[in-house]
């Protein structure tokens, strides 16, 4: 096709973006950016009394929050507007009476119906199902299996879906449809009146279910919710942009972590697998955790910043830099920003430590000896740097005769109040000096 592509999403505002229509925004949005084409966002409000602004909004929001930019839309506009289906009614009439002066619909009880030809031949390539056929009488038929008409204009004057889409469409010059699965079977309905009004037919690509680890529909409790939920839950918009581009596709290369910009140049059509792609959380966790690993320590700082607040930390009392750098001690540590907000909040809270941790498993007889082996790990401190507090603890540790077990795991229960944490070493860099001193003196180890 040497015109450029031209495809869009299309939610009704009844309810927020959730994971089914943000991962179809976002094979659209990659498509689009990898063929250099244009993506609309038009809003599909034709249910007049459960589409909402506010939903509306909402879903602007989640595509937002995903990175997921339009270039014709509601609220920038564009040469095929207007861009939600409540503002486009005179196009629907305009084409209803076009079917009625043919003959190809008739009124009925106030609504008006397309009229299904027998005899008629659909077929069309789907870019991931391959070549459909289906003949016309088993396209729409009733109970008894004879042909039913399709409704186009409702009694209320409010265009069907199956009409409403393909006005919408051919007018706005949508070349390429990419929808879930579940639309294969509307394919047919559409291309009968695409061809009834003479229109160009656009190519198709319909996108596999997205099942829960049942192998069911997806359902709430196993991720069938809210984007917004996601960042809630501590996902960043990397992760979860990364998750949803494996479902029912994965790069030839393999690769599986990856950027919008890598995505979008590893990204082909022709790659979406047929059979259905499974929402599997510990997946969508180790991704989201491998985005944190990428993240600047600055950006990664500003997804947790929240969440340390909401655990009552006092976050104010640090700079940025300490934060940032605190951080990237932690490692990589958490596979969400509430995991790593809560695995990190030894750096800035001791009281954190004590709530956790009363020092009473330190054995009496061994105190002694690691009063003695701290005091000069204390003295001998230098710049605190990790090689430095290593190299000096080896030393000090084996002039006292004991061993990095037995010196280090009290030295890091009394700093951080876990059995894991990052090495000893570089939290107490990381603390200081006197902070140091301070936690190992609470439990009387200095």
């Amino acid at each position: 096709m040497s015109e450029k592509y031209r495809v869009r999403f299309a939610p009704s505002p009844t309810g927020s973006l959730h994971i089914g229509g943000a991962h179809t925004a976002l094979f659209n949005w990659l498509f689009a950016r990898r063929t250099g084409g244009t993506f609309v966002l038009r809003i599909e409000d034709t249910d007049r009394e459960r589409s909402t602004k506010e939903y509306e909004q909402s879903i602007l929001d989640g595509m937002r929050w995903m990175g997921l930019d339009w270039d014709e839309g509601p609220d920038k506009g564009g040469a095929f507007g207007p861009y939600r289906q409540s503002e486009r009614m005179d196009l629907y009439r305009k084409y209803a009476d076009q079917l009625l002066s043919e003959g190809k619909a008739y009124e009925k009880d106030g609504a008006v119906f397309f009229r299904v030809e027998p005899g008629l031949h659909v077929n069309f390539h789907d870019e991931v199902y391959g070549d459909i056929d289906v003949e016309s009488e088993n396209v729409s038929v009733n109970q008894d299996g004879t042909i039913k008409d399709i409704v186009i204009m409702k009694r209320d004057g409010m265009p069907t879906y199956n009409y409403a889409v393909v006005i919408d469409d051919f007018t706005m010059g949508i070349n390429m449809v990419i929808r879930g699965e579940d639309h294969v079977i509307n394919t047919p309905k559409q291309l009968l009146i695409y061809d009834a009004l003479g229109f160009k037919r656009p190519g198709f690509a319909h996108l596999p279910m997205i099942l829960g680890k049942d192998k069911k529909k997806l359902s709430k409790r196993q991720g069938a919710t809210s984007v917004f939920e996601y960042s809630d839950m501590g996902y960043l918009p990397d992760g979860v942009f990364n998750f949803l581009a494996l479902l029912g596709w994965s790069p030839r290369s393999g690769q599986e972590i990856f950027s919008r910009e890598e995505a979008v140049e590893l990204f082909d059509i022709k790659n979406v697998t047929r059979k259905p792609a499974v929402f599997d959380i510990e997946k969508l966790n180790h991704i989201n955790q491998e985005q944190m690993k990428r993240m600047d320590p600055y950006a990664l700082l500003e997804a947790i910043r929240p969440f340390w607040k909401q655990m009552g930390l006092p976050v104010d009392k640090f700079s940025d830099e300490y934060l940032a750098s605190s951080l990237k001690v932690l490692g990589g540590r958490g596979q969400t920003t509430i995991q790593a907000a809560e695995y990190s909040d030894y750096f800035l809270d001791f009281s954190k430590v004590t709530e956790r941790y009363d020092g009473k498993d330190i054995k009496d007889e061994l105190r002694p000896k690691l009063k003695k082996i701290y005091g000069e790990l204390i003295e001998a401190w230098g710049d605190g740097s990790f090689e430095h507090l290593h190299n000096m603890a080896q030393e000090i540790f084996t002039a006292n005769e004991s061993s990095m077990k037995e010196a280090a795991t009290p030295m890091r229960w009394a700093l951080t109040g876990r059995k894991v944490s990052p090495g000893v070493f570089e939290v107490a860099g990381q603390l200081g000096r006197e902070e140091t001193k301070k936690r190992l003196e609470y439990y009387g180890l200095i």
